[in-house]
């Protein structure tokens, strides 16, 4: 398998492994919880009692640093997982069945393309975090419920989600409109074959490689944003943790005691690599003309 040969591409998977295990199982694997403070031991040095020290208030930054990465993975692949799901069968049909709809697709595209992505990220996080709170009846009061267990973290997802579903149509209806003409749909016409199961069994699995790719790169995307959303204060909310606040959180005592603010940058830099080279090695292996 050409994937396993991608030795920075195994390494960094085996990685992201070990980031999501630690992220899931973060509740009885980290030491401490994420906000038990001890105001007598603050700014500790690292020991057996914490590996990497304590922060202002006291609290763990080993243990932050798992409960962190719940919020910054979780992020990244369900924001992923929306934009997926929204993405590739709007790009589908419109590529394939073209008409007003494909129409009214790109115009949508070309509108919010004309807008900085940070800028309307940024819009729409402060509008969801400002209305989420105020949703008391209706059917998304399951949304603010959402939003407050995670700390904030829903309203990010659904910020990044809105913009980030775009790009994935594009791409999908720009590599459908590449293969709706090419002789093996066309000889799928001619058997009989349905309009649904041409986009389901014949376009979809050609298409799923440069969607897959893609994937790989929404990912540390939109940990990225996450991270600066929450570096602005604009993210989670205290005192949930977020490897975006820990770094905000060090700054100003980023003379005293950097590692602070290395820790969570560390962890950070090392997660966005793992990704980028596991992208790296799914693109060569899914390469069709096996060059790479």
């Amino acid at each position: 398998m050409r994937f396993a040969r991608h030795r920075l591409a195994v390494v960094g998977t085996v990685f992201l492994l070990v980031v999501l295990v630690v992220a899931i199982g973060a509740p009885v694997i980290a030491p401490y919880h994420y906000y038990r403070q001890d105001l007598l031991n603050t700014y500790a040095a690292p020991d057996g009692r914490h590996l990497a020290g304590t922060d202002a208030l006291g609290r763990d930054v080993v243990s932050r640093l798992m409960y962190g990465a719940r919020v910054s993975m979780s992020a990244g692949l369900v924001a992923t997982a929306i934009v997926l799901v929204v993405g590739v069968p709007t790009g589908l049909i419109a590529g394939y069945f073209g008409g007003t709809f494909d129409l009214l697709l790109m115009r949508v595209v070309d509108v919010v393309y004309a807008i900085p992505s940070l800028l309307l990220v940024l819009l729409l996080q402060v509008f969801f975090t400002a209305f989420l709170p105020a949703v008391k009846v209706g059917p998304l009061v399951w949304l603010r419920t959402l939003n407050q267990d995670t700390g904030g973290v829903t309203a990010i997802v659904l910020a990044l989600s809105l913009v980030g579903w775009l790009d994935v149509a594009r791409v999908a209806r720009g590599q459908t409109i590449a293969l709706r003409h090419r002789e093996f749909i066309q000889a799928a016409k001619s058997l009989g074959a349905s309009e649904r199961r041409i986009v389901a069994a014949h376009l979809l699995p050609n298409i799923a490689a440069p969607i897959i790719i893609m994937a790989t790169l929404l990912i540390p995307q939109f940990i990225i944003a996450e991270a600066g959303l929450s570096f602005l204060g604009l993210g989670v909310q205290p005192p949930t943790p977020s490897w975006g606040i820990m770094i905000a959180d060090g700054v100003g005592a980023i003379e005293s005691y950097p590692r602070l603010v290395i820790a969570p940058a560390v962890a950070l830099a090392a997660t966005l690599l793992s990704l980028n080279f596991v992208g790296d090695g799914l693109r060569d292996a899914l390469d069709p003309s096996g060059e790479r």
